[in-house]
């Protein structure tokens, strides 16, 4: 099958991890991503087949709950995420999937559809990250839970400080998680 007409949007993307595989199945993926390109400002006008959407999650995130969040860094990060549903809403793309880790979203966007732990997918690592979205559920291909990773011998595992380009390499989405939803969302 030829997928070069078929565009995947890969909003507040980063590396791109998570639109890999359909890059590599010769999709037309378009990474959107603050800050070369703000979501914001987004205004796709083609036909739209998929979204992949991971709006930042500093905000958001359960890991950061000690730190007293300000009125204007809620709204700066809904923004994001408002961005992402409304292009959802005006593409309605065949999929769409929007992720974050477990956390304070649901409370703005309701209950997600899916959570996982990237060792679901083989990736040997703990992330609880949620779904939300219209899109078929990867199949888990890893059912014995680890009972202890070590985390020295993996990349999030070795990453320490609160850098950009650290936050960014934490963010990537794991490549057992891309393969299964891309097998599952073609």
């Amino acid at each position: 099958m030829n997928n070069k007409n078929k565009i995947v949007l890969d909003l507040c993307g980063g590396t791109g991890s998570w639109s890999r595989p359909y890059k590599e199945h010769g999709y037309d993926v378009r990474v959107v991503t603050i800050p070369e390109l703000d979501v914001r400002l987004c205004n796709p006008t083609e036909e739209i087949y998929g979204i992949l959407a991971a709006p930042p999650c500093t905000v958001f995130s359960l890991a950061g709950n000690w730190v007293k969040r300000s009125k204007e860094e809620m709204l700066e990060a809904m923004s994001v995420v408002d961005a992402c549903l409304r292009i959802i809403h005006k593409c309605k793309p065949y999929f769409w999937a929007l992720e974050n880790p477990v956390g304070k979203l649901k409370n703005w966007i309701g209950e997600p559809v899916m959570r996982f732990d990237p060792w679901m997918y083989g990736d040997g690592t703990f992330k609880k990250t949620a779904l939300w979205g219209n899109f078929n559920k990867p199949i888990q291909t890893v059912f014995q839970k680890p009972e202890r990773i070590n985390y020295s011998k993996t990349l999030i595992g070795r990453l320490g400080g609160k850098s950009a380009r650290t936050k960014e390499l934490r963010s990537i989405t794991p490549k057992g998680f891309a393969d299964a939803f891309f097998a599952s969302n073609k």
